[in-house]
């Protein structure tokens, strides 16, 4: 212990902040990835480049040193020849490869390699979704649809770095989490992209260091897709639960039920008054139901989703602007950009405040 802690007086000592450097978070990382592809995914993923580019600017921004690497083959015996010859900590199997669909290769896989991470890409559609309903989707680590965004690829590596760093990363430094339940996966599919973009409006500092710990330390975005999975998961982690986000049909028991986001919701409401709770559903009735319980609602079938998602993020989970309200009538007295703009007007909130009162009493009249 440094000497700056021993001075601290012992009624004050469960105050002190620590400092926590940024190399002791993301410390567990996807390093290799293979991609298992037809020829023309193949051929479109490098001619495109643009996965690789994102990956690399995103690493160079959180300050990480080895970016993943990846390397793609078009067929199960040029996988296992790699799988044979590299360390490979990802393996993502495609739509429609060169001698088999992307089910049976990612099986094929999981029984030779069942320590390697794998990941299904599956287009959307009545056949798939049939085909699916009898398929063992346990052995794989995730199914989504691919529609050809490759922004939905960097959410995946990021989804499985979280899961692998959540239980370090908020134990020994207070890191905050995000729940998804959604187990439709067309619609996660397009949710996990916008959640992790959504993430950059938190990441303003002081200075580069801080900044850079601000992004190592960004909320963990973890997926659940029965109730049980993720009652566990906040259970496990409530302190550090920045906000759930949850659809309202998903199994309980291994039974869909219709209103399991909404039970969900309320014993998580039950155990805090506080923490943030969207409801997200295709069917316009939940508005009504989830709005008067007190949660905020997103309608799947809206065209601006994204969006709407994004403003709830912003105005309820810490990632827009920071708004000084009157604690009487919560009218908005200054809304802050930055941390200079907080520091320009921190003096003045006080005089803000007196006067907005003093208005609001002058229009009472």
């Amino acid at each position: 212990m440094s000497k700056q802690q021993t001075d601290i007086p012992q009624e004050f000592s469960q105050f002190y902040l620590k400092d926590v450097t940024f190399v002791n978070l993301m410390m567990r990382r996807i390093y290799n990835v293979l991609i298992v592809a037809n020829p023309y995914d193949a051929f479109m993923l490098e001619d495109d480049g643009r996965v690789e580019e994102k990956i690399y600017n995103e690493y160079m921004e959180l300050g990480l040193r080895y970016p993943p690497t990846f390397t793609q083959v078009s067929t199960t015996e040029e996988a296992r020849r790699v799988l044979s010859t590299m360390n490979i900590d990802l393996v993502i199997c495609m739509p429609g490869n060169a001698d088999n669909d992307a089910f049976t290769v990612a099986r094929d896989i999981k029984h030779s390699f069942p320590n390697i991470h794998c990941v299904v890409l599956t287009p959307f559609s009545h056949g798939i979704t049939r085909r699916m309903q009898n398929e063992d989707l346990s052995i794989f680590d995730y199914v989504f649809c691919w529609l050809g965004n490759t922004n939905l690829i960097l959410s995946i590596i990021k989804l499985i770095e979280d899961k692998m760093n959540i239980e370090h990363d908020i134990h020994e430094d207070g890191v905050q989490m995000i729940l998804l339940v959604e187990d439709s996966i067309r619609f996660y599919s397009s949710i996990l992209p916008n959640l992790l973009q959504s993430q950059r409006f938190s990441t303003e500092a002081l200075n580069r260091h801080t900044a850079t710990l601000r992004m190592r330390g960004r909320p963990k975005v973890v997926l659940a897709r029965t109730y049980e999975e993720a009652m566990a998961l906040y259970d496990k982690y409530s302190a550090n639960t920045l906000g759930v986000i949850s659809d309202v049909r998903f199994p309980i028991g291994g039974v869909k039920d219709p209103e399991a986001g909404l039970k969900l919701l309320r014993a998580i409401r039950a155990k805090d008054e506080y923490v943030p709770l969207i409801i997200e559903s295709s069917e316009a009735h939940n508005r009504e139901r989830a709005e008067a319980e007190g949660f905020r609602f997103v309608d799947k079938n809206s065209k601006k989703m994204s969006l709407d998602l994004r403003r709830l993020l912003e105005d309820h989970m810490g990632f827009g602007d920071f708004i000084f309200r009157d604690p009487k009538t919560h009218a908005e007295i200054m809304r802050i950009h930055s941390l200079k703009e907080l520091q320009d007007n921190i003096f003045n909130l006080h005089s803000l405040c007196a006067l907005h009162r003093r208005i609001t009493t002058l229009l009472c009249f």
